[in-house]
């Protein structure tokens, strides 16, 4: 089992991430390009299909992602597959997703808090292509459903406004395809690492389409390919993210006071500071243009809580009428990102009455399930967005949290973990625990047994693969990320 210090060690090159079939398949059409590169994605893709012939995450079946995954890699083996064998997993994923497209709901389909990152987007195009190719005949409006509805609201949103380095939908400009490509500001696309928004599928979208062969896209695409295999992560480098995180869960626990482990903190918190954009806060990554209301938000608390002097300024930027931003343009809000808001703004002192907090609260009542629990579209589990509520909401709505509380001691299973799919994770089960600590530190005191017996079981399950819960276009897990909440988890309930 890792520690704290290994991974303040570890922290740095922001490529702590899982590879995902969506970005892999794009890589793997590279072929006319670098042939070697390319092969390398495609022998990923042959290898990484899952038992009923679709590609995605194996664990948790997630329709979204199955659906994108699927069509991106039966397009790349259609376009460079040569061999039967190529041709025999074509026709498997082919089964697989009119199986899945079959049995899924129309509001699963139309729900836009369940899809992943630009769907309504990309799938459309992705299934142009795929008709186009002969692929698919008959699936197309069971895959596509109420998404050229969705797709409508966003361009709408987008009106006017050219494709470049400073709008979130850089980060999915592979939905223009070959025929749109006149939405993108060509000379304005790329970031100084080669990349497209950080985003391994948009890159090589505009190494094949956009300024085909472009050297520095090709360059960012090796550097981030795992040399072991050929796989690609969902978005790298994300180097501002996983600090930001780490940091957060580790100030949750007593180890913070550590003098070792403070002096380990310092250059990441350094590295936060002097990246920080005055007015505009943080990324995902220094290597991206663009900021956004949750890297912001997250990292303000972390700088606070290490004695930097908040930045009003960059918060407020990101506050509309009714909840606060992540990005411009988005089409629904994230609830994650308000509570992240929610929590800085309870470090930095702002009082149950001040507008901003009043804002987030009305927000997070009109949203929360009569059950007691959020979901949110950047993580499949309503256990993080649950236990985010709580640390944020305690002292300024206690009501709205016990109802949370409530629902997560009533979900804990037998033997202590949690896991909103069929099995549990360590990662869900270390949210649970966080939330439950948090309770109990307040003044408002739960049975002892249940953190125990979660705690029994997370030390157990601490070191298993963790499952990709995160949303990007496809399902991924920042495992850096992941294993700090799970040390976090740990570190608070020792002493139960």
């Amino acid at each position: 089992m890792k520690t704290f210090s290994e991974l303040l060690r570890k922290l740095g090159t922001g490529t702590n991430v899982s590879n995902t079939s969506y970005e892999t398949a794009w890589i793997a059409r590279l072929r006319d390009v670098d042939p070697e590169i390319s092969n390398r994605a495609l022998d990923w893709i042959c290898e990484h299909q899952l038992t009923d012939g679709s590609w995605g995450a194996e664990f948790p079946m997630y329709y979204h992602d199955r659906v994108i995954c699927t069509l991106s890699a039966m397009i790349a083996l259609t376009y460079k597959g040569r061999r039967h064998q190529d041709k025999v997993q074509i026709q498997k994923g082919l089964d697989a997703l009119s199986e899945i497209t079959e049995g899924a709901t129309r509001g699963l389909q139309a729900d836009p808090h369940g899809a992943t990152v630009g769907f309504e987007m990309i799938v459309p195009t992705l299934v142009a292509e795929a008709e186009e190719l002969g692929i698919i005949k008959q699936q197309k409006e069971r895959i596509l459903g109420r998404l050229a509805q969705t797709r409508e609201i966003k361009m709408k949103k987008l009106a006017g406004v050219q494709i470049s380095r400073t709008v979130s939908i850089a980060h999915s400009s592979e939905m223009t395809g070959r025929d749109k490509i006149d939405l993108i500001d060509i000379e304005n696309l790329q970031e100084n690492n080669g990349s497209v928004a950080n985003s391994p599928s948009a890159t090589a979208h505009f190494a094949l389409y956009v300024k085909p062969g472009d050297r520095n896209a090709m360059n960012y695409l090796s550097s981030i390919s795992d040399p072991r295999n050929g796989g690609a992560p969902s978005f790298a480098p994300f180097d501002i993210l996983e600090r930001t995180w780490v940091l957060w869960n580790l100030l949750l626990t007593d180890e913070k006071d550590d003098p070792e482990i403070m002096e380990l903190c310092r250059p990441h918190v350094e590295y936060l500071e002097r990246n920080w954009k005055n007015g505009q806060g943080l990324g995902f990554s220094v290597e991206c243009s663009l900021t956004d209301g949750d890297d912001t938000s997250v990292g303000q608390k972390v700088l606070a809580a290490f004695g930097r002097v908040p930045d009003i300024t960059a918060l407020h930027s990101y506050e509309g009428e009714d909840w606060f931003r992540c990005y411009d343009h988005e089409s629904n809000p994230s609830i994650d990102v308000n509570l992240h808001f929610l929590d800085t703004f309870k470090q930095i002192g702002y009082d149950a009455g001040h507008p901003s907090v009043v804002k987030i609260i009305k927000f997070l009542r009109a949203s929360q399930n009569s059950s007691g629990y959020w979901s949110d579209k950047w993580h499949v589990s309503p256990y993080y967005t649950t236990a985010h509520a709580i640390m944020a909401g305690l002292k300024y709505d206690d009501v709205m949290c016990e109802k949370s509380i409530d629902w997560i001691l009533n979900a804990q299973k037998s033997d202590g973990s949690w896991g909103i799919y069929k099995s549990s994770t360590a990662e869900e089960t270390a949210y649970c625990i966080q939330a439950l600590d948090a309770w109990n530190k307040s003044g408002r005191k739960i049975l002892k047994g249940k953190i125990l017996l979660a705690r029994n079981w997370l030390i157990k399950h601490a070191d298993e693969p963790h499952q990709p819960l995160w949303i990007d276009k496809s399902l991924y897990c920042p495992e850096v990320v992941v294993q700090s909440a799970i040390l976090s988890a740990l570190s608070l309930s020792r002493d139960y």
